[in-house]
């Protein structure tokens, strides 16, 4: 029987198992959808779908590099207690490898192979096995095609993974230990000063339209004439990009030079240009909604049922 991509979703909304193995169950089961269910559970693989609904806001970030890419990725877990098992960081770690292939695209991600598995077959199993619902949220991949990629893991629970992670992208034929130095002293900045973009003309039109707006309504208020009142909207836009545009910023190191100029010294100290060409920042649970525990009604609760 002909199993249909309808029927893959069907059994995936169902049960919570990855597509993969629900596109084997179902072929194993001659389409029949409640037999494939069935064989999802007595693999275990079916449990996932009773823990898809909880937050998932703890966990890791984990990179990998090799040949000149670098890759990050966050894994959520539920609480920070799985993210310090020994089967979850090893999870992480293979995955962070798996996404140096795919590209910063997280759902080709889940299609790769993780220890001889798709990485989303790999997540169904552990959270079967481990009892959290996981959920891997994010990727991304930097690349360059003559110097380095540097990582910085910050709050690292071991090698390569942790709770902040930045990976700074810098071409150049300089020599590979100085490009290094210099990259993970900008991914150390990039971690504390939380850039928004690369270069001003990065930034997002609207966000900029927004400041610009602020900034003159304030200078209208003050009473200064038109012509002053620009000026001064002028000055506080390149004090905003001061503040979000990662070339713009005071190095956080030296506390007093620019980050372009950090790399323009560089530049001239290795005798070869430095570009930095690209940055990203992952901190763990950005923007989710995190569970809040009330140990004051867990203890009525129990007293209660006690």
């Amino acid at each position: 029987m002909s199993i249909s991509p309808a029927m893959i979703k069907e059994l995936r909304e169902k049960t919570g198992a990855g597509m993969m193995d629900c596109k084997k169950a179902l072929t194993e089961n001659n389409g029949d959808m409640d037999a494939a269910i069935d064989w999802l559970r007595t693999k275990g693989l079916a449990q996932a779908a009773k823990k898809s609904g909880r937050i998932a806001a703890e966990g890791l970030v984990a990179f990998a590099s090799a040949n000149g890419k670098g890759a990050l990725i966050e894994l959520n877990s539920e609480t920070d207690f799985v993210a310090r098992n020994d089967k979850f960081q090893d999870l992480a770690e293979n995955i962070a490898k798996a996404a140096l292939n795919a590209n910063g695209d997280v759902e080709k991600l889940k299609t790769l192979d993780c220890g001889g598995k798709p990485v989303e077959t790999a997540i169904t199993e552990a959270i079967a096995t481990i009892g959290e619902h996981m959920n891997l949220r994010r990727t991304s991949m930097l690349s360059v095609s003559n110097g380095i990629v540097a990582c910085y893991i910050h709050s690292a629970v071991k090698p390569g993974m942790g709770k902040i992670g930045v990976l700074v992208a810098l071409e150049s034929e300089g020599e590979k230990g100085a490009l290094e130095t210099l990259g993970k002293q900008i991914a150390m900045h990039v971690a504390a000063a939380r850039p928004d973009a690369l270069t001003a003309e990065e930034i997002d039109p609207a966000n900029l339209e927004r400041e610009r707006a602020v900034f003159k309504e304030q200078a209208m208020a003050s009473g200064k004439p038109a012509e002053i009142a620009e000026k001064m909207v002028e000055g506080r836009i390149r004090k905003y990009y001061e503040e979000v545009v990662l070339l713009e910023q005071v190095f956080v190191i030296d506390g007093k030079t620019k980050v372009k100029d950090v790399v323009e010294a560089a530049a001239k100290d290795a005798g070869k240009p430095i570009k930095l060409v690209a940055f990203e920042r992952f901190a763990l649970g950005e923007g989710l909604e995190k569970k809040e525990e009330d140990f004051a009604a867990e203890v009525a609760k129990a007293a209660g049922a006690a």
